[in-house]
């Protein structure tokens, strides 16, 4: 007898520290009797089994209208209240519910339940809501002008809904009568989502995102931006799971996109079990900052992108100093407060960091402007006092006058596997972008006891972020120094003369635009006969393979005429210059 009068004290209540919790939302011109009342809500318990109880309908529906304002609570699993709040008489603002909980197949643990002063079915904000927040369901109570409660209007996510409507909305029931078993449908939902988000093998353990890619104004260059930012994930350990493509005759300065379409992604990411979204072309840290408050998925950029992938790739000292500054450098006009760009892209301490999330490290969590600014003045001097050595190496190789090659060219146009074919080294060869971050140098010996020093330096790509290029200074100063450029393209690439125009720029900007070099269209065995010879005769070039070293025949002899057969001036040149 004792614990069901115990047990019957205790229904439709909730622990004394919830009821201390504030009414939030537009409070502006009601009374204190009326805040009060509402604050009351927070007493009462929906079953776990029920969307919402007969009781908690009808407060509601009184309450909204004797204020005439939509009223609204979020309930947990376990049929308690975590907030209420209060909108205008046509919509709702939900205040900010934390992160979302983890784990595949899973939604953020809360329901929506608010009214509707005019009778009308759930509407696009509330369905939207409900998929960009994740959560279990919403629904909308009509209330009528003598403040009853009529009909309950519920819908929830489905796994295989369309990209643009990813939800199911119920048959109506009466709000104090619905037959609705709740725990059953959530449960249901989540083991579909579960079985559709089932990744292949080789996706486990790769982050997921959503690509999007926006082309500005009459640019071209789409299909090639969209190839190299799917490579670039590739590289990156990124799986990409769709392409959002939009072209707009300028940029949205607060979104990029705009914000229907920003909703629009944000709810295929949700539908595909993205966990981040990035973006071409990149983000102002103002557009960042504002897509960032917009969801809780990580939110990156090409230029962001490129700097993880060279934080996995960084191996020696000098080149993990350079991926740091790069860092800091593109983080400091993004950092603020909270909820930034940066703020999701780290796990926690004795977390694993994921996309975005190397280099730095944990810093990024807590670092604030000074600290970044303090960071970046000490990793400068460290890079400068490695560059001393570098110099004092470059300055031996020339009082030896021996002749320095630097191979350039696109990111992944085989610069190092050509590199290893004409020394016999062991560099790394990977099929992948920017495998190479710091100069490797090789000597390559010539008939008549003639040699050189050959260097592979870091690969380019369009649009080269100004961080990459100066922090990567130990590339720039050995391309300085050389007497001839190597430019190696990727002949069997499709977009092969935007990486030509892209390179070439990209030395002009440096200064380096009327240095020697020599144009080298690299795998061939990817070509036809036809278009191998085709290269050979009209390209301006030699067509090789770093495959078959007997195709290099020709490109050897080239290098040979353009270092010996113009007499010493240009090592007496080279000489005075350093």
């Amino acid at each position: 007898m004792w614990v069901a009068v115990a047990f019957t004290a205790n229904v439709g209540r909730v622990p004394a520290e919830r009821m201390q919790q504030d009414v939030t939302g537009n409070l502006a011109g009601l009374k204190t009797s009326e805040i009060k009342a509402l604050e009351r809500l927070y007493r009462r318990r929906v079953a776990p089994t029920e969307v919402v109880s007969s009781e908690l309908a009808t407060q509601l529906a009184v309450q909204s209208a004797e204020i005439h304002r939509q009223v609204g609570v979020l309930i947990d699993r376990r049929g308690a209240i975590e907030h209420v709040f209060v909108g205008d008489a046509s919509k709702i603002l939900l205040p900010d519910v934390g992160r979302l909980r983890g784990g595949k197949g899973r939604f953020r643990g809360l329901r929506l339940v608010h009214t509707h002063l005019r009778n009308e079915p759930l509407t696009r904000d509330d369905l939207t809501d409900l998929a960009l927040l994740r959560l279990d369901a919403v629904a909308a109570i009509a209330v009528d002008a003598a403040g009853r409660p009529g009909k309950l209007y519920v819908g929830h996510l489905v796994a295989d809904g369309p990209a643009d409507r990813p939800w199911r909305e119920l048959a109506a029931e009466q709000a104090t009568s619905s037959t609705l078993d709740f725990a059953e449908l959530i449960a249901t939902l989540e083991t579909d989502f579960g079985r559709v988000r089932r990744v292949a093998e080789t996706d486990r353990g790769k982050e997921r995102a959503l690509l999007v890619h926006v082309q500005i104004g009459r640019a071209k260059d789409s299909e090639a931006r969209v190839a190299e930012l799917r490579e670039l994930c590739r590289t990156a350990g990124v799986k990409a799971v769709d392409v959002f493509i939009q072209r707009r005759p300028e940029a949205d300065p607060k979104f990029l996109v705009g914000r229907g379409k920003l909703d629009e992604i944000l709810l295929r990411a949700m539908q595909l079990g993205a966990e981040c979204v990035i973006f071409d072309p990149d983000l102002s840290p103002g557009q960042a900052r504002a897509i960032s408050d917009a969801t809780e998925l990580k939110v990156l950029d090409r230029t962001m992108l490129i700097l993880d992938i060279f934080a996995q790739h960084a191996t020696s000292r000098d080149g993990k100093l350079q991926v740091e500054l790069a860092q800091l450098r593109y983080a400091l006009p993004r950092l603020a407060e909270k909820n930034t760009m940066m703020s999701r892209l780290t796990a926690g301490p004795g977390g694993k960091a994921g996309l975005g999330g190397r280099g730095p490290g944990e810093t990024k969590l807590e670092i604030n402007r000074r600290r970044a600014r303090e960071r970046i003045h000490l990793l400068e001097k460290k890079l400068e006092d490695l560059a001393g050595d570098r110099r004092l190496r470059r300055q031996r190789r020339t009082h030896r006058e021996v002749p320095i090659i630097a191979i350039c060219g696109y990111t992944n146009a085989g610069k190092s596997t050509m590199l290893n074919a004409l020394t016999e080294g062991d560099a790394l060869a990977a099929d992948k972008l920017f495998a190479t971050l710091d100069p490797i140098s090789r000597r390559l010996r010539f008939p008549h006891e003639r040699e050189v020093v050959i260097t592979d330096t870091v690969g380019f790509i369009r649009d080269l972020p100004s961080e990459l290029t100066r922090a990567f200074s130990a590339t720039l100063e050995e391309m300085d120094d050389a007497d001839l450029l190597v430019h190696v393209v990727d002949a069997s690439d499709p977009d092969r003369d935007q990486h030509i125009r892209a390179v070439e720029g990209i030395l002009s900007d440096l200064g380096l635009g009327e240095k020697p070099r020599i144009l080298v269209w690299n795998k061939a065995d990817r070509l036809e006969p036809t278009d191998a010879e085709f290269l050979a005769r009209h390209g301006g070039g030699f067509v090789v393979s770093s495959l078959d070293r007997a195709t290099f025949g020709p490109l050897l002899l080239a290098i040979e005429r353009a270092l010996w057969q113009q007499g010493k001036d240009t090592q007496v040149a080279r000489v005075a210059h350093a």
